[in-house]
């Protein structure tokens, strides 16, 4: 007779109503520990989190039942897309598809059979749609208690732990690949995956951000999975917490480049000579993370100068997230009685960076047509889109084209 293997923990589950930790043997047994003070505010709606052991997996369930699934990242470091298609919905996008598949609020037909779609998509691991900071931002922000869940809901179930790292971090990574070229070694500096499971992601040091450390007595493997956890638990009970966050100001970036639009529809300059001033503008906005890049490439004092007078824009046009961002501005800047608006910020740093990472953005008319003439002027290929069913016809084809089965809507 084969021994029978030693029961071991395979779930792990944290448990509002009992306030405990659960470990669920591979026998059946379970052993319960209190866990006092209860990680969870009276705002939560979370009602426990499961951890299966043996998968890289973290499920969420509600108050109300509903469930959400984060994929967690594995400390190898292994490429965990497996060749999905990146897909960045704008915040606009996202209510498309909550109100799809939620039947929260009005959505056309055609909208409706395109959201399912990509829905299913998600499931059978084809795509994958990350969620961003501005998304949080914006989620959080809504007073409609009731359509804040569904739509944070939503874009949790969909992205399952996949996130856009901040973009203003991106920026800084850009630089840094771009200034290493210019040092005395000449190096090579990859920028690190924008679309990605890995821990504390969607705000950067770039921001100010610091991640919670795990204790320096854990091996290393238990550190690793804690650092995940915390970030996933995190990211699921901010999205649906009942207590809504306030936004911040960004009226100063707004009025100045108000006045900078007046200004320069005043001027008589000629369209290149205009676009060489929103350069300037341009370079005086990203002027610390510049300073803060070319400190740590340790440039020389005659490099950095060169850099910036003969170099920089040259260097910056190439970079995905900076060259779609400058010439967002551009774009926005010549287009006389240009207004803008407080979203403006938000819309311009993450489509610019979405665009010029995803396969696929779906966003607004407005800033889709500054993004899509950016693009074109860049000579990258195009694949902004307006609706839903615009991109799931692409990404049909390029999913065709991969070899990868794509089933019709499951409504047909």
């Amino acid at each position: 007779m084969n021994p029978q293997p030693e029961p071991s923990i395979v779930l792990v589950t944290i448990d509002r109503a009992s306030t405990s930790v659960v470990l669920s043997r591979s026998d059946g047994k379970e052993a319960r520990f209190p866990l006092t003070p209860s990680p969870f505010e009276d705002t939560s709606v979370v009602s426990r989190f499961a951890y299966p052991l043996a998968g890289d997996a973290l499920l969420a369930t509600t108050t109300t039942g509903d469930d959400v699934l984060f994929e967690l990242p594995t400390r190898a470091g292994a490429d965990q897309r497996a060749g999905r298609l990146a897909v960045y919905l704008d915040q606009n996008k996202w209510r498309d598809v909550a109100n799809a598949l939620t039947g929260i609020g009005h959505t056309t037909p055609v909208e409706q059979a395109a959201a399912r779609r990509l829905a299913q998509w998600v499931k059978e691991r084809k795509i994958i749609l990350p969620a961003s900071a501005g998304h949080y931002a914006e989620t959080t922000k809504w007073s409609d208690a009731a359509r804040r869940y569904q739509l944070g809901l939503t874009i949790l179930q969909l992205s399952r732990g996949w996130q856009m790292r901040d973009p203003l971090q991106v920026r800084r990574d850009e630089l840094r690949a771009a200034l290493a070229r210019h040092t005395a070694a000449g190096t090579e500096v990859p920028v690190e995956a924008v679309f990605t499971l890995a821990p504390d992601v969607i705000h950067g040091a770039a921001r100010g951000w610091t991640s919670s450390q795990p204790s320096a007595h854990l091996p290393p493997v238990m550190a690793f999975q804690t650092a995940s956890l915390t970030s996933a638990t995190a990211l699921i009970d901010t999205m649906l917490d009942t207590e809504r966050v306030s936004p911040g100001s960004v009226a100063g970036w707004v009025e100045a480049n108000q006045k900078f639009s007046d200004w320069l529809d005043g001027e008589t300059r000629d369209t290149q000579q205009k676009r060489k001033s929103i350069d300037v503008l341009f370079l005086n906005d990203i002027r610390m993370d510049i300073a803060v890049e070319a400190h740590a490439a340790q440039l020389a004092p005659e490099s950095f100068s060169d850099w910036v007078t003969k170099q920089a824009i040259e260097d910056l046009i190439v970079a995905p997230a900076l060259g779609l961002l400058r010439e967002m501005l551009h774009e926005r800047h010549l287009n006389k009685g240009t207004t803008w608006n407080t979203n403006d910020l938000t819309d311009m740093i993450y489509l610019s960076c979405g665009a010029g990472y995803a396969d696929f953005v779906v966003c607004e008319r407005a800033m889709g047509n500054a993004l899509k003439q950016g693009i074109k002027r860049l000579k990258r290929p195009v694949r902004v889109f307006r609706r839903l069913s615009e991109v799931t016809d692409t990404i049909d084809e390029a999913l065709t084209a991969a070899g990868k089965s794509a089933d019709k809507d499951p409504t047909d």
